[in-house]
């Protein structure tokens, strides 16, 4: 790593920015791993000495979507995301055997994947990828953002690990915006998740301390932003589906870090010199498309090739926005920390919003990004994205939107089918070929 955000390197070409951005990702998921596998080094030690630094209070699982990783870091408390732990597995082809354990175990086909191949390997206290342990949490934190199975997943992780449960009750979002009541009946459980934190962690609270991270989130964010305004460029210069994927890692992880804060300004450094310079994510940009819904991970590649193939490059993905709406404006208020964090969990995440709000979500990305089409990539074992991706469909090819709807899974790779999947995309690009050079306009 030598350059810095205030000494930007001058190129002659795109060479020198070509991987940047995965490489500083790879380093800071490796770092992430690390450290958890330290909390597990000190586990083993009984008589291990608590040491400064990131973890030194413990580890403590919560979801992607809507997460508070900022009152944990407050605390010393390292994060577990269980969803990237699984996806780990799935894009590198060892999810099926863990996925087939969990069935053994009692659980059911088609249940989330996620769920199946996280809890079998941690009951089977595998090495991760890195070679490195997951630690016993010291706390579980429920953050229920829309979907139900985060509860009986975390359940069930409290009941196997005999860690202490926290269960963050978010009411599901009605309009826009939340009343007043809803923002308090969040802020109000924060309180009382901090009064836990302080148990667990051997620590106090100290405000200060978190507007101080809040600052760090609400900078990252914005150059998030930023990095998805430039897809509005054409060519692109990043993939909004696959490429998103490098950057919601760090997004996770490391926000309200300084170490998150030179991710992301390297991250639209090297988006803007893209742009500077023509560079785009796919060779020859024909086709520009909003995707719907996770991921294949078991065939991440096989499927990436499909929209490479034909020239189409993602600017916009609901995917992107499961941990927040942020290119929407919403930042982490310092001045505010618990009600900030309250909205953020209440509005600014995907998994919160209604269909009707979906659409309109999808309606400005095809907008406001110059999209020709959307794909909706329905999960098969995601009942919150994928419930009424019948009628999402409906609903833009009505709006004379070609889109295109496939299924597959997002961990389990028995439900895709390469050579079907394949047919389908080259059906609907050709088609599309058809219909964007013959002057056909869409009604949005």
């Amino acid at each position: 790593m030598t350059d810095t955000p205030s000494e930007k390197p001058k190129a002659a070409g795109h060479a020198h920015y070509q991987g940047r951005m995965h490489a500083l990702q790879k380093e800071l998921i490796t770092r992430w791993y690390k450290d958890l596998h330290g909390v597990w080094l000190r586990q083993q030690a009984s008589d291990a000495v608590p040491l400064p630094g990131p973890g030194a209070a413990g580890a403590v699982p919560l979801m992607i979507s809507g997460n508070c990783v900022e009152l944990l870091q407050a605390f010393d408390l390292l994060p577990v995301y269980p969803e990237i732990n699984a996806l780990q597995l799935a894009i590198r082809k060892k999810a099926l055997e863990y996925l087939l354990k969990a069935e053994d175990m009692g659980y059911s086909t088609d249940n989330c994947g996620y769920v199946k191949a996280d809890m079998a390997f941690y009951l089977e206290g595998a090495e991760t990828a890195q070679g490195t342990r997951i630690p016993k949490p010291s706390l579980i934190l429920n953050n229920f953002v829309g979907c139900n199975t985060y509860i009986k997943w975390f359940e069930h992780l409290a009941h196997f690990t005999k860690a202490p449960l926290f269960t963050l009750d978010i009411p599901f979002l009605q309009g826009e915006e939340p009343d007043a009541g809803q923002v308090k009946y969040v802020a109000d459980q924060l309180k009382d998740l901090i009064t836990k934190l302080e148990k667990v962690s051997g620590r106090k609270f100290d405000i200060d301390r978190l507007r101080e991270i809040l600052k760090l989130s609400a900078r990252s964010e914005e150059l998030w932003s930023a990095i998805k305004a430039t897809a509005k460029n054409s060519p692109s210069p990043y993939e909004a589906f696959f490429d998103a994927t490098t950057m919601m890692g760090p997004l996770y992880v490391s926000r309200g870090t300084p170490e998150g804060v030179r991710f992301f300004e390297e991250a639209l450094h090297e988006m803007e010199e893209k742009v500077r310079l023509g560079v785009g994510a796919v060779a020859k940009e024909r086709f520009r498309v909003v995707v719907e819904a996770p991921p294949p991970y078991p065939y991440f590649k096989a499927f990436r090739d499909l929209f490479n193939t034909w020239g189409a490059c993602s600017v916009a993905s609901t995917y992107s926005c499961v941990g927040g709406t942020f290119e929407f404006g919403f930042r982490h208020d310092p001045r505010d920390p618990l009600n900030s964090i309250a909205r953020h969990m209440l509005v600014h995440n995907v998994c919160n919003r209604n269909y009707i709000q979906r659409y309109d979500q999808i309606l400005r990305y095809i907008k406001e990004w110059n999209a020709d089409a959307l794909i909706i990539h329905s999960v098969k074992s995601c009942r919150l994205f994928s419930a009424g991706h019948g009628d999402m469909r409906e609903f833009f090819t009505s709006k004379g939107i070609p889109t295109l709807y496939v299924e597959s899974d997002l961990e389990d790779p028995r439900y895709y089918s390469p050579a079907q999947m394949r047919n389908r995309f080259d059906a609907f690009f050709e088609a599309l070929e058809h219909k964007k050079y013959s002057g056909k306009e869409m009604k949005v």
